[in-house]
């Protein structure tokens, strides 16, 4: 059987999408990563609708995309000669950068730091969009906040059945998890969030990376403790707890690992390999989450470097998991 053939909208619908945002609406973009829920970044009402689209708080900043990474001078005032080398390097891609921010970044966007979020898309739909309109667009996942992001246009219809977002539909996300973010903001580099640029590679360009605690460095997106979770209870099983799990919970739960499924448990096995696990993750839990079993148990996957953003949002996703986290 022949591969599908790549979900492109139409240049109409890439017109409609660019009519929304300058009227200051919002459009769920597909980008490599998971789809985003974007406004012009210059419009401070349309920034606001995205807060209140998600239910995020106010004092959780957003990532501004970027067309490509000349608009750095607009939207930073300090670009250490880092930056620089790390957008020549991953740019368009799933990096994003923390950055001292200009006088054309509003406080709502930062949630009121002196800090902003910049990346450049890889997608070419976000990047078409992102040409068409001429501007920033300021987006996090779309997704009500703290839920599971979207990886699919369905997803995201999911979460806003209302019709208050226009959606573009540019198929699966390649990568499946959120960005790596670096900050670049203060003395030394830091690891705000793992995603599909590893740190060994951007240390190998501007050397040692400080991996600080979610208390410490710049508010970012994705660092709350509870984060990117079911409605069902999720539970993190080592490989070798798993019988004595089947012993507490013989039914009802629902199973989700690397490769193969241990005996005895019902649910989904997911890609043994860390860049095919991460990109079909959060399907997965959303089926999950949507099925008949009374909570979630995902085997813990290994542990290195290449596990790490996956090791990240599984964590993020059991502490928040149950449908009584706080944000």
């Amino acid at each position: 059987m022949p591969p599908a053939s790549p979900v492109v909208p139409t240049v109409e619908e890439i017109a409609i999408a660019v009519q929304v945002l300058r009227r200051g609406g919002l459009v769920a973009m597909p980008t490599e990563t998971v789809y985003g829920l974007a406004a012009d970044a210059r419009d401070v009402e349309a920034v606001r609708r995205i807060f209140a689209a998600k239910g995020r708080p106010a004092d959780h900043p957003l990532i501004v995309h970027l067309h490509d990474a000349s608009a750095l001078d607009l939207w930073a005032r300090e670009i250490p000669a880092s930056a620089r080398v790390l957008a020549e390097a991953f740019w368009p891609g799933p990096l994003t950068l923390v950055l001292r921010k200009s006088a054309v970044v509003d406080p709502a966007i930062t949630g009121g730091q002196d800090t902003v979020g910049l990346r450049v898309p890889a997608h070419p739909v976000a990047r078409a969009l992102l040409v068409a309109f001429g501007g920033a667009l300021a987006a996090p996942s779309a997704n009500r906040f703290g839920r599971i992001s979207p990886t699919t246009a369905a997803h995201v219809r999911e979460e806003f059945p209302g019709g208050e977002v226009w959606v573009l539909d540019g198929g699966p996300s390649e990568v499946g998890l959120e960005s790596t973010i670096i900050d670049l903001s203060g003395p030394r580099p830091r690891l705000l969030r793992p995603g599909a640029v590893a740190a060994s590679a951007i240390e190998a360009r501007i050397g040692p990376l400080e991996r600080p605690d979610d208390r410490a460095g710049p508010r970012a997106s994705g660092r709350l403790v509870a984060h990117y979770a079911p409605g069902k209870p999720l539970e993190l099983v080592d490989q070798a707890s798993v019988a004595e799990h089947l012993h507490l919970h013989p039914a009802g739960t629902h199973w989700i690992a690397p490769g193969p499924l241990p005996a005895n448990c019902a649910g989904e096995a997911l890609p043994a390999d860390a860049e095919g696990y991460a990109k079909t993750l959060y399907a997965a839990l959303r089926r999950a989450d949507a099925g008949d079993g009374l909570r979630i148990a995902a085997i813990r996957p290994p542990d290195d470097e290449a596990w790490a953003a996956v090791q990240d949002r599984l964590v993020r996703a059991a502490a928040g998991s149950g449908g009584d986290h706080a944000p």
